[in-house]
């Protein structure tokens, strides 16, 4: 029986009219084959990739990785390996390049699967007592349903990332090496996403039996000892203390013995993550410019931080991340990587690939439009590290990935800055890059998004 609450399903609907016809599909196969150039267009692409065929020489011969402005010193390229942890990639490769000017080291890592514990483990307590806030609500429900979906994601907002680095602090990577399950997360995910939900039953059907709040945090914390093992024994345990020592470039020996996290942060780490703020520029009706959003039910931290944007225009966008380049300070940004780029080239350019030449047809939606329809959002972060500039104006942004030295030019990708206006959502800088009335935005109640909203995409 139908639910006279949806729309009618297609396939019972009773209209000759909204089917195709075998006219129509002869029509449309004399019209392919009446012009050479798609013979010649499908010979070319189904024996080699759309890429290579589509990809407009002109623009591929004007790659240039020379930058007017950039950052020093220049790290090494990391790798995120099989995992989605390019935001903590990403902050922790702003931060380390402070440590690295201050300390004269030519290169480190800071460690990654220190911080993808603990952010495991806090969302793991977030989706918990997301569902002892929502045990009234239909398990069918949009909400609940977007809740056991996106449980346990590798992804992170920037101000997820702050909540860690405030609870947690740092250590270096040699203090909480790699381990085979931070490197390719997806089997323990699915592990911890399994318990998730096996829990959410628990916990809503003891809700339903009558037990308190204080019974439904019992079971919780039960719950709760349970991931800490499991994530203890895929990652290891995070040390409280270690000892740290390196060489500089001049080959001078240096140790620091008995550091606690915080204290590795505290007196080694200049980069002041607190003292920042998240600039977007999502350009839809429901989000006017120069207004305060946040996202309900999105965050890691209970108790921490929310995730909060200001919404403004490129152009102010632009002029922060310019100032904190010029200043030496890197600049973290999420954005949609996969449109319009070329991986092995490590290159995001809107010029790149000429598809109408090739298919006859191209994309036309505004990024206003990408985000309605669910065609565009926040897929991924990386760090800007340099600018080319030519009469102020930005033509072109040096970018460090997390995808290892084998792509790009050793890691470092190029995106253009009409590439940046149409696929860029996302900023981070320090708080003294921004013009008072910017920063005033913070102090305004926030637009509250829904979860699944595209501005609550975790990079």
């Amino acid at each position: 029986m139908n639910n006279p609450s949806l729309p009618a399903d297609p396939a019972e609907a009773n209209d000759p009219l909204g089917s195709l016809s075998e006219q129509e599909t002869t029509s449309y196969h004399t019209a392919f084959g009446s012009d050479p150039k798609n013979r010649l267009a499908m010979n070319a692409v189904t024996r080699s990739d759309l890429s290579d065929i589509a990809m407009d020489r002109d623009a591929f011969r004007a790659v240039d990785h020379h930058f007017s402005d950039r950052v020093h010193p220049k790290g090494d390229a990391t790798s995120q390996k099989a995992s989605g942890r390019c935001w903590l990639f990403a902050g922790l490769n702003v931060m380390r390049l402070g440590l690295m000017k201050e300390k004269n080291i030519k290169n480190i890592e800071l460690s990654q699967s220190y911080l993808l514990f603990w952010d495991k483990y806090e969302k793991a307590n977030w989706h918990l007592e997301c569902i002892i806030q929502t045990v009234n609500e239909p398990l069918e429900g949009r909400l609940v349903s977007w809740l056991l979906a996106n449980a346990v994601p590798d992804g992170g907002q920037w101000d997820m990332f702050v909540n860690l680095i405030e609870k947690y602090g740092v250590v270096p990577q040699s203090a909480m090496p790699e381990s085979h399950s931070s490197s390719a997360t997806a089997k323990m995910n699915r592990l911890l996403l399994h318990k998730l939900r096996e829990w959410t039953k628990s916990l809503r059907d003891a809700h339903d039996e009558g037990g308190s709040l204080a019974d439904l945090r019992t079971l919780k914390d039960r719950m709760m000892a349970e991931v800490y093992r499991i994530l203890a024994i895929h990652i290891g345990e995070p040390p409280s203390t270690f000892d740290w020592q390196y060489e500089d470039k001049d080959e001078a020996f240096h140790r620091y013995e008995g550091l606690t996290p915080h204290r590795f942060r505290d007196e080694h780490l200049p980069f002041n993550v607190s003292d920042t703020v998240c600039l977007v520029h999502a350009p839809t009706e429901d989000k006017p410019l120069n207004t305060l959003l946040t996202v309900s039910f999105l965050g890691n931290v209970v108790g921490g931080h929310t995730t909060r944007y200001a919404n403004v225009s490129l152009d102010t966008m632009k002029k922060a991340a310019i100032a904190s380049i010029q200043a030496g300070e890197a600049v973290w940004f999420g954005c949609d990587v996969g449109k319009r780029f070329h991986r092995d080239l490590g290159v995001m350019d809107t010029d790149l690939y000429d598809y109408n030449l090739v298919l006859g047809t191209d994309t036309a939606l505004t990024k206003a439009d990408r985000l309605n329809y669910g065609d565009s959002l926040m897929t991924h972060a990386m760090v800007f590290t340099g600018v080319d500039l030519r009469d102020g104006k930005p033509q072109k942004w040096m970018v460090e990935n997390s995808w290892g030295d084998k792509v790009g030019s050793k890691g470092y990708f190029i995106m253009t800055d009409a590439w940046f206006d149409e696929y860029n959502y996302e900023i981070v800088v320090s708080k003294r890059f921004v013009d008072k009335a910017i920063l005033d935005i913070f102090d305004q109640d926030p637009i509250v998004l829904a979860p699944w909203d595209p501005m609550g995409a975790l990079a």
